[in-house]
């Protein structure tokens, strides 16, 4: 299912029309706190990973390729942190939303140290990436603002002016505008030039969550209650619907491929779907398991798809080309990690009901 590069080319052309609004066919305070010190990284282990299940057979010569190997770490922070996603910082640290505590964490994985910014009264933070500009934004639900922890941890709130957007995540376009979800019915875009910050009412409503950049720096969010894509035109704001290829399956996350496809996790159908803008249409893959719920999704630099099932307590990594899964089991019962986000060899998440993170790092 590889895209080859001319087709990669009509995907991006595909997906521009699609922003434009044509109809698609279809089949997610500033005090800062100081360093405190954190136990060594545990529970690491090293294996080489069998396929758990396989949607289709694949062919011979995908299949005489020898399997990854894989090691499996994962890092304490501070109890009742509840961390719910992750961004791999630039200076090699990884950031955290502490969710229960109002904080965003950083943590130093080579030592296990950890810090702790607090945010402000009633934060709740969600999500956060790491910007064009190096430091941390993150969405806030509790302060129904956008938040950016800069050098020194200086903190900058930018609020809504809608009320109870129940802010979820964010992400950077082409022209470095963020633009983030609101579960409560809403998607936005702040501009960090100027600290703009401008609202749109969602298509049907309540569902915004995920929210991901394709390669041509395109905007696409993913809606949960809506069961949808929605195609942001970056210069109007105007958003292009897209149908799951499951009714009422519920787009969760979602993330782009190299070659512009989205990949989408239907949380209420149990399957992983991918949207492909060359021919607006979808294919869909099970997770393996009895009652799979996949949460989130990241594609890393080999194309290669890792999905989070709530269903298993297992981290998955899915093979478009030989359509097989690896299967990571989670130790902790449960983990519950509700977002992945990586850098060139490692796939990080949050085991939000543990109060760790998570890390799948390819094995030298």
């Amino acid at each position: 299912m590889a895209l080859m590069p001319d087709a990669a080319a009509v995907a991006r052309c595909a997906l521009t029309v699609l922003l434009a609004g044509c109809a698609t066919r279809a089949p997610d305070p500033t005090a800062t706190g100081p360093a405190s010190p954190s136990p060594s990284p545990v529970a690491t282990a090293t294996a080489t990973i069998a396929a758990a299940s396989a949607s289709a057979s694949a062919s011979a010569s995908a299949t005489d390729e020898p399997e990854p190997s894989f090691e499996v770490a994962t890092y304490p922070v501070p109890p009742g942190s509840h961390p719910h996603d992750v961004a791999p910082a630039d200076d090699g640290g990884i950031w955290y939303t502490a969710q229960a505590s109002g904080r965003l964490g950083w943590l130093d994985p080579e030592t296990g140290e950890v810090r702790e910014i607090p945010l402000g009264p009633g934060s709740a933070p969600h999500g956060v990436v790491t910007g064009p500009d190096g430091a941390a934004w993150v969405t806030d639900s509790g302060l129904n603002a956008i938040v950016r922890v800069g050098a020194d941890d200086e903190v900058t709130a930018y609020p809504l002016d809608a009320p109870n957007a129940n802010l979820n995540t964010a992400t950077f376009d082409g022209d470095g505008i963020l633009w983030f979800t609101g579960q409560n019915g809403v998607y936005g875009s702040l501009d960090p030039a100027t600290g703009a910050v401008e609202v749109h009412a969602a298509p049907r409503v309540a569902g915004p969550y995920g929210i991901a950049t394709t390669p041509e720096g395109d905007v696409a969010f993913s809606s949960l209650a809506g069961s949808y894509l929605g195609a942001i035109d970056r210069a109007s704001g105007e958003v292009t619907v897209i149908d799951t290829p499951t009714a009422g399956g519920g787009a969760r996350r979602i993330w782009s491929d190299s070659g512009g496809r989205l990949w989408v996790t239907e949380w209420f159908a149990g399957r992983l779907a991918m949207f492909n803008p060359a021919d607006a249409e979808w294919s869909e893959w099970t997770l393996p398991g009895a009652s799979p719920m996949p949460y989130a999704v990241y594609v890393d630099e080999r194309d290669a798809v890792w999905v989070t099932d709530f269903g298993s307590n297992a981290i998955l990594r899915f093979d478009p080309d030989r359509e097989e899964w690896l299967t990571f089991a989670l130790e902790s019962q449960p983990a519950e990690v509700r977002q992945l986000l990586g850098r060139e060899g490692e796939v990080w998440g949050a085991e939000s009901a543990a109060d760790r993170l998570v890390v799948v790092r390819a094995a030298d």
